[in-house]
């Protein structure tokens, strides 16, 4: 298995709170691994270790087999994209939105890669200018995505980009997730709390819990997990 992001003994703490206590693990390059568990078990904290936003206290991340420590915090960030539930919007356009990331690093976005970006998402191009506020929960967050995908990221960092939409606007996503893995060839990781899209959606599961990896591998370990510990919390969340 050739390996995305590999963790080794990885610790995290928060002034007298350790968050992440000594993880170790791999992620499947190409691959779309789920990240599931219940509520504080370190999950988006392992996300912000991943691009960089805050280091391990203890412990090293490897990116496609270069320590995280090494490097650039800009060069990082275009390898690894996020997307988050909030799929937070500059007030303005979509084009405005989509710029961002160009902007950021003093590039332009043309009109014909902003209209080719919207149709990578299944968005019409004659969104461009119309005003983030007129979107629906879905249209933003494909937006959001699209907007992740202008540095042509090798890995996507998903956390519970589908929590708050109506169940079609989330049938809608989970198949954009799945297309963009494949066209790509992007490693994509996604939190979620649905059980049911982990498995229908993952390659690979992982369940944290108490900011451990307490099971990992195909994602069908979330119909016979192996620890009593994931078998109440796949029990409860199943039910």
């Amino acid at each position: 298995m050739e390996k995305a992001i590999e963790f080794h003994h990885v610790y995290y703490t928060d002034g007298p709170t350790e968050i992440i206590r000594g993880l170790s693990g791999s992620i499947a390059k190409g691959k779309i691994t789920t990240l599931v568990g219940p509520s504080g078990a370190g999950k988006t904290t392992l996300f912000r270790l991943c691009n960089g936003l805050i280091s391990p206290t203890k412990g090293d991340i490897l990116i496609e087999g270069k320590s995280i420590q090494s490097y650039e915090p800009t060069l990082l960030r275009r390898k690894i994209g996020l997307a988050l539930q909030s799929a937070t919007m500059l007030s303005g356009t979509v084009f405005k939105n989509l710029s961002l990331p160009k902007e950021i690093i003093g590039e332009r976005l043309t009109k014909d890669e902003a209209n080719t970006l919207l149709s990578s998402v299944s968005l019409k191009p004659s969104l461009l200018k119309k005003n983030v506020k007129e979107l629906s929960g879905g249209e933003r967050q494909k937006l959001s995505i699209a907007r992740t995908l202008i540095n042509r990221p090798k890995i996507l960092l998903l956390d519970e980009i589908t929590s708050s939409l109506d169940r079609i606007s989330k049938q809608e996503i989970e198949e954009l997730i799945v297309r963009i893995n494949k066209e790509f060839n992007v490693t994509i990781i996604w939190i979620t709390h649905n059980l049911r899209q982990a498995t229908q959606i993952g390659d690979e599961a992982w369940v944290m819990m108490n900011g451990e990896l307490l099971e990992s591998g195909n994602s069908n370990l979330l119909f016979n997990p192996q620890t009593e510990q994931v078998r109440r919390f796949v029990k409860g969340e199943f039910q």
